[in-house]
């Protein structure tokens, strides 16, 4: 799951996915705005069949606070 996130980041982002860790915090390190962070929501709604919780979705910063989310509205 953390490859398939990062690569639909890089893609969306128009960065190379190398660059990209678990740490990078996603508006600050690699540059997002506010409609990039919604996109990749929305995004992730889609490939993953779930719904995001607008309330947890602001506290999302890292690359591993989407994976985390993610995983959990999964299970």
């Amino acid at each position: 799951m953390y490859e398939k996130i990062v690569k639909m980041l890089a893609e969306q982002l128009g960065i190379e996915a190398k660059t990209i860790t678990p740490q990078s915090e996603v508006v600050k390190d690699l540059g997002a705005d506010s409609l990039d962070v919604v996109e990749l929501m929305m995004a992730l709604e889609d490939e993953y069949g779930v719904t995001l919780p607008e309330g947890e979705v602001e506290n999302v910063k890292t690359v591993q606070d989407i994976v985390d989310m993610v995983n959990k509205l999964g299970k």
